[in-house]
């Protein structure tokens, strides 16, 4: 396993988050926005400069994190479309940072999750994506239609997609309250597609917390992707905050900029130690 941190949680400024994860002892930054910037808004010159950046100081890209299908549901030709252009540009996007996959959502649900409507939208939206250029990874995301393992993998079914991987985010399936215990059970069921983890503590549904400090085994959970046999990214999504209230519900919806980010520092820095310590354990 591979230790990353999404960079936006550590700092706006993309050389200050690059030193802070090296000097941590992290393999990679996860991209989403910089310099007071939404990653689906950055110019090509933005990007070939975080690349740089993330290059010059020893680490990876370890994934790119655009809004790409966090949008309701789309029932119009246009709203299809429009969806469309958001994950083409994305592949684009992706493949001048070098990121390894796009990172992807299953549209804002209406009520429960409908992971099957989810599917036949996104079958639309994704049939003229180039398929063969960076891979689209989808995320158990909380306010959409698979917040947990299981309506990801019925999303998957549905589309007709036995390739596509998982980024597996127990912290959005707790915070949901579509599963309160995502370890072991819901991890259980879709443990042999996940491509990606995010690492974050929840306290219920009411904010996140320093890592060890909330609802999740985070310990037992690293055992057990180290025992199956996962090799890919462990990624730091903190969404702790020191000396601020927590996050509200429109940050986390458009996580971009300093109103986003404030706070970030501190409490990245000690999650990433406790992380790195966890994941030390585990060997």
């Amino acid at each position: 396993m591979r230790l990353a941190v999404i960079n936006d949680e550590v700092s706006q400024s993309i050389t200050t988050a690059a030193a802070e994860t090296a000097r941590l002892g992290f393999a990679g930054l996860e991209l989403r926005s910089s310099e007071e910037t939404a990653p689906h808004r950055m110019s090509d010159a933005h990007l070939r400069t975080l690349r740089e950046t993330v290059a010059r100081h020893g680490l990876e890209v370890a994934g790119f994190d655009p809004p790409a299908l966090k949008c309701p549901l789309p029932r119009t030709g246009a709203e299809i479309d429009a969806a469309r252009d958001v994950v083409t540009d994305a592949v684009r996007r992706a493949e001048i940072l070098g990121a390894p996959f796009v990172r992807v959502f299953t549209f804002y649900r209406e009520g429960d999750p409908d992971p099957r409507a989810a599917a036949k939208a996104a079958r639309e939206v994704l049939s003229q994506v180039p398929a063969d250029r960076v891979p689209l990874i989808v995320e158990t995301g909380m306010r959409t239609n698979t917040p947990t393992m299981r309506h990801t993998l019925e999303f998957l079914d549905a589309l007709g997609d036995d390739t596509t991987g998982i980024l597996w985010d127990p912290g959005n399936s707790v915070f949901s309250g579509w599963d309160t215990a995502p370890f072991p059970a819901d991890y259980a069921a879709g443990r042999d597609r996940i491509r990606h983890v995010h690492v974050k503590d929840p306290d219920g549904r009411r904010s996140y917390v320093r890592l060890g400090d909330g609802d999740l085994p985070w310990p037992a959970v690293l055992t057990a992707l180290a025992e199956d046999g996962y090799r890919g990214w462990l990624s730091l999504e903190t969404h702790w905050r020191v000396g601020r209230p927590p996050l509200t519900q429109s940050q986390r919806d458009e996580p971009w900029g300093e109103e986003f980010t404030a706070g970030g520092l501190e409490a990245s820095r000690i999650c990433m130690t406790i992380l790195r310590e966890m994941v030390e354990a585990t060997s």
